[in-house]
Order: structure tokens, then C-alpha cells, then sequence
């Protein structure tokens, strides 16, 4: 089996290298950047597994790389690195799609640890979910778009898109409004009003050409939240 590849993108030589030599020790291959630019054009155009980011680069905020990456490689797995530990920098970076976040300073054993877990989340991330077939079309999940049997197309966002495929991946279970902040967002349920929830649904059901008063694809289930149709069921 093919070691998997991390990129490292942080600034400071010393960190950057202490971090590729554990990695390194632990079997994997190891890329690494020390500015954004760099950093970005590994993460979009070499095959690697996971990417270690700093928020503090010279030539640019590491957020705004993450926010730059998920547009091209939305399933990318990402760690965020840095120094600042404020909860608001915190929540930035999962609502953009980080799947993990350590402050500095850390150990390498959390590190190597916590990239592990990312590594085997994402490799069972249902990949099963690359369409979901609902009552009039089907939505593609690499394209985050709806096909409808009219020939027409509608996109989603990517947190529609991530709401939808979490949905038709637990096709026929009730899913509460926290598990999705915490599943999806990312985020414990606690830090966002689950009314967000509820207004991603509402536009999906839209989107969806969804009747809101009568449900056929989202269905609310009363006390714990929603759940996709399962193919072939009755609402």
C-alpha cells in the first residue's frame, strides 16, 4: 500500500521541519510549503492525503487558502496549525471546512494522532454518495448540482450540497439539527442557533422543487429533525 501524503504548509523552518521529520518516521511522505502561494498550488495540483496548515503565513492568511482550496478539492482533508486559540478563529476555520484544529503549542504525538483520525475518516466517508436519486432527478455529488428528468440543472453550495449527501448517506433515519451542526458544520451544536439548519433545509427544499407544506424528498420529523426519503418508501 502507498504511504499516504501530507502536505505541511508553515512558515516557520523549525516547526515545518520538526513536524515532516515525525511524519516522516511514521511512514509517511511528506510535501512542504512555507508560503500561501506555494502552499495552495501543492494542495490543488499534487495528489496529497491531508494538508497541516498554518493560519499565519507571510504572504497571506492560511484561512483564506482554506477557503481557496475547498472550492477545487472540497474533500480534501485539513488540519489547521496555529498559535491563535481564540474560539472565533476556531469556528472560522471548521465553518470553511477544516476537519481538525491544534494550537501551538502542541505535541507530536497529538499531532500524529489527530492526523491519523483524519486519515481514517475520511477514507470512510461513504463513497457510495457520488449520486443521490430523489422523486425527479438526481443530484451529482463531484458537480454539486441537481439534474432534473426535464434536462434542467440547478447548483448547490457547498453546504447545501455536504446537507444533502449527509441526508441520502442516512437515507430513511430521522437526523437531528445538532447532529448536522456537528456532522456537516462541523461545529458543536451549542455554537450556532440550529435555526441555520432549518434554513439550509428550507432552501434545499427549493432547490429540490420540494412542496415545504407537503414534503416528498426532506421529510421533518416531529421532535428530532429531518430525514431524507429512502427511495421506493412512502413519506
Amino acid at each position: 500500500m502507498a504511504a499516504r501524503r501530507v502536505l505541511v504548509v508553515e512558515d516557520d523552518p523549525a516547526i515545518r521541519r520538526g513536524i515532516g521529520d515525525a511524519l516522516r518516521f511514521e511512514g509517511y511522505e511528506v510535501l512542504e510549503a512555507g508560503i500561501r502561494e506555494e502552499g495552495q498550488r501543492l494542495a490543488e495540483r499534487t495528489p496529497v492525503d491531508l494538508v497541516l496548515l498554518d493560519l499565519v503565513l507571510p504572504d497571506g492568511d492560511g484561512l483564506d487558502l482554506l477557503r481557496d482550496v475547498r472550492k477545487s478539492r472540497p474533500t480534501l482533508p485539513v488540519i489547521i496549525l496555529t498559535a491563535r486559540g481564540q474560539e472565533e478563529d476556531r469556528i472560522r476555520g471548521l465553518k470553511l471546512g477544516a476537519d481538525d484544529y491544534v494550537v501551538k503549542p502542541f505535541s507530536v504525538r497529538e499531532l500524529l494522532a489527530r492526523a491519523g483520525a483524519v486519515l481514517r475518516r475520511s477514507a470512510e466517508r461513504p463513497l457510495g454518495a457520488s449520486c443521490v436519486v430523489f422523486p425527479g432527478g438526481y443530484f451529482v455529488v463531484e458537480r454539486r448540482e441537481l439534474s432534473f428528468e426535464d434536462g434542467s440543472r440547478v447548483d448547490l453550495s457547498e453546504r447545501e450540497a455536504d446537507t444533502l449527501r449527509y441526508l441520502g448517506d442516512n437515507a430513511g433515519r430521522a437526523i437531528s439539527r445538532e447532529e448536522l451542526l456537528e456532522r456537516v458544520w462541523h461545529l458543536p451544536a451549542r455554537a450556532v442557533q440550529t435555526r441555520t439548519v432549518d434554513m439550509t433545509m428550507a432552501r434545499l427544499r427549493e432547490k429540490l422543487r420540494d412542496d415545504s407544506s407537503e414534503p416528498q424528498v426532506i421529510l421533518t420529523v416531529r421532535g428530532k429533525g429531518y430525514m431524507f426519503r429512502a427511495p421506493g418508501s412512502t413519506p
